[in-house]
C-alpha cells in the first residue's frame, strides 16, 4: 500500500511538474506581437503627427483580430505616444510648441546622462559598430529620391541605443524608449523639413559624438548628443514660427 501511494503520488508530482512547465500561448503572444510592431512603428516615424489609427484598418493591415489591435491601442494611449479621440479612434499626437520644448527637455536631459554613463563601457569594438552605422546611414542618404526613410530611422535607432545599452541602466533604457516612442512623428517631420531646406549631413553630429567618446570627453560628448536631438527640434521650432501658411498640415499651432 506505502509503495502503491508513492507511485501515485510521484505520478501526481511529474504530472504537475509538466502542467507548471508550460503556459497558454497564442492570444496573449499575438497581443504582445501587434504591439511590439506598432510601437516600433511609432518610434521609427513611420506615422505623421495627427494620423488618425483606426482599429479595424489596422487589424486588416496586420492580418489579425481587432482585439489585439484594441488592446495594443490602448496601451499606447498609456504611454502617451497616442491619444484617444471622442469617435474611439485614436491619433498620434499633434505637435505643439509646448509638446516640441518638453521633449526635447527630457530627451536632453535623460539620454545626455545615458552617453555620459555609457563613455567609460565602451570599446573599441563599439566605436567600430557605431561608425559602421553611421557609414550605413550616409550611404543611404545618397539615394536621393528615395523612400529611405524607414531605413534612416531604424538605423539612427540602432546608433543611439547602442551607446545607451552600453550604460548599462535597466531603470533609464524604458524611460529612453518611451521619450522616443513620444518622438517618433516629431523626427519624421524634422527629417522632411531637411529634406527640403539642405544643410549639415544628418549625421554629422554622430561623427562628433563618436570623436567626443573616442578621446573620453564626456563634456563634449553630452554636447554633441544634445546638438543631435536639438537639431531635430529646431527645425520644427522654426516652422511653427513662420506661421500656419508655411506649415505643415500635421503641425497644430494650438
Amino acid at each position: 500500500m506505502v509503495g502503491q501511494a508513492k507511485k501515485t503520488s510521484e505520478a501526481a508530482t511529474s504530472g504537475h511538474d509538466r502542467d507548471d512547465a508550460l503556459s497558454p500561448v497564442g492570444r496573449e503572444t499575438l497581443q504582445d506581437r501587434v504591439y511590439a510592431q506598432l510601437r516600433n512603428s511609432l518610434i521609427n516615424g513611420m506615422f505623421d503627427a495627427g494620423d488618425v489609427l483606426r482599429i479595424v484598418d489596422l487589424a486588416d493591415r496586420l492580418q489579425t483580430s481587432t482585439m489585439p489591435v484594441r488592446e495594443a491601442l490602448g496601451r499606447l494611449v498609456s504611454e502617451q505616444a497616442l491619444e484617444s479621440l471622442p469617435n474611439r479612434s485614436v491619433r498620434v499626437p499633434l505637435i505643439t510648441r509646448d509638446r516640441l520644448d518638453d521633449l526635447a527637455r527630457a530627451r536632453i536631459l535623460i539620454e545626455g546622462q545615458m552617453v555620459a554613463l555609457a563613455l567609460p563601457n565602451l570599446t573599441s569594438e563599439d566605436f567600430a559598430v557605431l561608425k559602421q552605422i553611421n557609414v550605413d546611414c550616409d550611404m543611404a542618404f545618397e539615394q536621393h529620391g528615395k523612400d529611405i526613410g524607414h531605413v534612416t530611422s531604424a538605423l539612427n535607432q540602432r546608433f543611439h541605443f547602442h551607446i545607451y545599452h552600453a550604460a548599462r541602466s535597466q531603470v533609464l533604457i524604458p524611460i529612453v524608449e518611451s521619450l522616443w516612442l513620444q518622438s517618433g512623428a516629431i523626427i519624421r517631420k524634422a527629417a522632411h523639413i531637411h529634406d527640403e531646406q539642405g544643410g549639415l549631413a544628418a549625421t554629422n553630429h554622430h561623427w562628433a559624438l563618436i570623436n567626443a567618446l573616442e578621446r573620453r570627453d564626456a563634456e563634449a560628448a553630452v554636447q554633441s548628443l544634445s546638438n543631435d536631438i536639438s537639431r531635430s527640434f529646431d527645425l520644427i521650432r522654426g516652422r511653427l514660427d513662420v506661421g500656419p501658411d508655411s506649415a505643415a498640415e500635421d503641425v497644430d499651432h494650438g
